[in-house]
């Protein structure tokens, strides 16, 4: 999220519920990274997060004059992705669902010395990275989609147990209890599968033919290896240490949005929908 005083922010905000276009997208572009995040973490892939991201941009567009600066801005906003995200069920793994107990199995029984070549000549490294970045993200599917909220918002935006119940209306210590628990799960599987985070037998560079015959990864889209990393100190000051485990989870980097999103702001901002939405935003 882009740094403001939380008045100057307020200030913005009022004045693109007055139609102000150019505040409007000032406003939108200071939390698409935030909320590209969070989708991306909680829907596992960079094509179903950019759809949720776009969704949620027009959410907030269209509920804009219900912010009422009672909390921070971000934190209204998490309130609106976060609901929107825990049902939503467009996405590729609302389709096809996982469990801890099959990612195990997959990892303990996969033929993966059988596959032939399929790397396209492309590094191995540079695919066993994508694999690395690509199953620690697809890991989090297999919590349900209120814990996959509660670790994301804990583990990775790190947010005071306070605001992050208040974004699920649940109590800051019910909040910690289950961020303990869920950490645990994660950690646990990690600790015992995983040979990069962990002391597993999987390692991504072994697996990397048989992660492309499976559709994992795709040696022509390495969505993850080629998007931008961002850092999210902007929202430190609702930052706050809940353990001493947070460096097991140093998989959860944050992404800058792709340039797409940014096109779609100005082309929404510029096109026949915004006029016929803006005579609701007052």
């Amino acid at each position: 999220m882009n740094e403001y005083a939380k008045e100057e922010l307020f200030e913005l905000v009022q004045k693109a519920t007055a139609g102000d276009k150019e505040a409007l997208e000032e406003v939108l572009v200071s939390v698409q990274d935030l909320i590209f995040n969070l989708s991306l973490r909680m829907l596992g892939t960079f094509q179903d997060a950019q759809d949720a991201t776009q969704d949620i941009l027009l959410k907030i567009i269209t509920h804009l004059s219900s912010f009422e600066g009672k909390s921070s801005f971000s934190t209204w906003v998490f309130r609106i992705a976060s609901n929107y995200l825990k049902d939503y069920k467009k996405h590729m793994f609302a389709k096809f669902p996982l469990s801890f107990e099959f990612y195990g199995d997959d990892i303990r029984n996969a033929k993966i010395e059988d596959v032939p070549d399929l790397t396209q000549n492309v590094e191995r490294s540079i695919l066993a990275e994508e694999l690395k970045l690509s199953c620690t993200n697809v890991i989090l599917q297999c919590l349900d989609a209120e814990s996959r909220c509660i670790f994301i918002l804990g583990t990775m935006f790190k947010l005071d147990s306070r605001i992050a119940g208040d974004i699920l209306d649940i109590t800051p210590e019910a909040y910690r209890q289950r961020l303990s628990r869920v950490r645990k799960k994660v950690g646990d599987f990690l600790k015992e599968y995983c040979g990069e985070y962990g002391k597993g037998t999987c390692h991504c560079a072994e697996r990397v033919n048989y992660a492309i015959q499976n559709h994992r990864i795709h040696p022509a889209r390495l969505d993850f290896t080629t998007a931008v990393l961002k850092d999210m100190a902007t929202v430190k000051e609702t930052m706050e240490d809940i353990d001493a485990i947070s460096q097991e989870f140093s998989f959860c980097k944050t992404y800058q949005s792709p340039e797409s999103l940014k096109k779609f702001i100005e082309e929404f901002l510029n096109g026949p929908s915004y006029s016929k939405i803006s005579a609701n935003l007052e």
